[in-house]
C-alpha cells in the first residue's frame, strides 16, 4: 500500500468516526529536518565539537584551496 493510498484509508476512517483528519504525507518534512538539524548540533556541543555545519567548513577548505597560487 502507497503512502498516498494510506493517508486516504486514514482520512475515511478519521470522518467516518468523526476524529480530526490526519495531515497529508510530507506536510511536517521541513519541521522534521530541522528539528534533527538542532539536535545533531546540540549532540556536537555536549560532546565538545563546534556546533557549526560540516558544510559550511567543507566549502571553507576548498574555497581556500583553490584561493591558492598553483606551482
Amino acid at each position: 500500500m502507497s503512502i498516498t493510498q494510506q493517508h486516504l484509508l486514514d482520512t475515511y476512517r478519521a470522518r467516518r468516526l468523526g476524529t480530526p483528519v490526519p495531515p497529508a504525507p510530507g506536510t511536517h518534512d521541513v519541521q522534521a529536518v530541522r528539528g534533527l538539524r538542532e539536535y545533531l548540533r546540540f549532540r556536537a556541543v555536549l560532546a565538545g565539537r563546534p556546533a557549526g555545519t560540516r558544510l559550511r567548513l567543507a566549502l571553507r577548505r576548498r574555497s581556500r584551496r583553490q584561493a591558492r597560487p598553483s606551482r
